[in-house]
């Protein structure tokens, strides 16, 4: 049965976490006493939905929810301490805390510990977030107890539209490079002067030449996308920077 426990203080656990080559026990106290914190929790480490959209985004919007109070973002899943880290390395998500659930001892007593058995992966989390101030569930919001994996309410946007829907929210920038390139090089430091942070794919690496022509009707690089809109090269983006300075 899911519950939803807005306004009750969240569950006294501990945590085998991993740090280096030491076990370190991480209690509840520890993460949201006297803080702001947003838990989002998962079915599971590497699985598709998790690692292609839930992670990425809160990682991405997290510098935003800090700007707005929040002091840390976990997120929670029934897998082991060491899954979990190869996890948030290969994600690249290091604005977030990744907290091991091992046990499904923080999910039990949430009651949001479901069998999974179906897929092969025993009890897991149900997947939800939450926003807790000082220890107490202040906002929780919890998929629909439907079949599947729904993924329509625990996102990122949604958690932020709740905390502060006014915010201004990151731009979705990829510059395509290549090694050497000094116009890249150039419109790099133009993307990080101006505080906005990139995805950088860089030739015969993440891509081919076949696809900066698929995408861009060129081969010449740098080539910076924002917010699905081409720019075009360093110079364009030189533009488009003087005109939202202006504006």
């Amino acid at each position: 049965m899911l519950a939803n426990k807005e306004g009750q203080a969240v569950p006294q656990v501990t945590f085998r976490t991993r740090r280096g080559h030491e076990w370190v026990d991480v209690n509840s106290d520890e993460i949201f006493n006297n803080k702001t914190v947003i838990v989002f929790a998962l079915p599971g480490a590497f699985t598709p939905t998790c690692s292609s959209t839930h992670v990425p985004r809160y990682n991405q919007l997290t510098p935003t929810f800090k700007q707005h109070g929040v002091d840390e973002v976990v997120c929670i899943s029934v897998n082991d301490a060491f899954v979990m880290n190869e996890w948030q390395r290969e994600q690249h998500a290091d604005n977030i805390t990744f907290m091991p659930d091992g046990n499904g001892d923080f999910s039990r007593a949430m009651d949001m510990l479901v069998p999974k058995s179906d897929l092969g992966f025993g009890e897991r989390s149900w997947r939800y977030s939450m926003l807790v101030r000082n220890g107490v569930i202040e906002k929780q919001f919890i998929e629909p107890d439907v079949a599947g994996d729904p993924f329509e309410v625990s996102d990122a946007d949604t958690m932020l539209a709740y905390l502060a829907p006014q915010a201004q929210k990151p731009l979705d920038v990829t510059v395509f490079t290549r090694e050497g390139c000094e116009f890249c090089i150039r419109a790099k430091g133009m993307l990080t002067d101006a505080g906005i942070a990139y995805e950088e794919l860089v030739l015969n690496r993440d891509y081919n030449e076949a696809t900066i022509r698929a995408v861009s009707g060129e081969a010449t690089v740098p080539q910076i996308f924002i917010n699905g809109e081409r720019i075009g090269g360093s110079e364009a983006l030189q533009q488009y920077l003087a005109r939202r300075d202006a504006a």
